[in-house]
């Protein structure tokens, strides 16, 4: 299996209505309040108010969020295996 090179991943926030993510590996979830997309950058949480998906380009990893959005959040991979392993590291 080979590697594909990573997407470069970039933000593009306009007037809090339309937002343009390039970069994304996955659209995990989507509705009318929250937007998560797994990116090259980490995990994208996209909340706010009548958030609709508008573009998912799988070949380029853009994705197009339009709605009220207030915030942008990032979470931090979590590392593998049990909880009882990560708490012994």
């Amino acid at each position: 299996m080979t590697e594909q090179p990573a997407l470069p991943h970039k933000l593009t926030l306009d007037q809090r209505k339309n937002l343009t993510v390039t970069g994304v590996t996955e659209v995990i979830s989507f509705d009318e309040t929250a937007v998560i997309a797994r990116t090259q950058q980490g995990t994208l949480v996209v909340q706010g108010k009548d958030l609709q998906l508008k573009t998912l380009l799988p070949e380029g990893g853009q994705v197009a969020v339009e709605g009220h959005i207030s915030a942008l959040t990032y979470e931090e991979p979590r590392p593998a295996g049990s909880f009882w392993r990560r708490l012994m590291e």
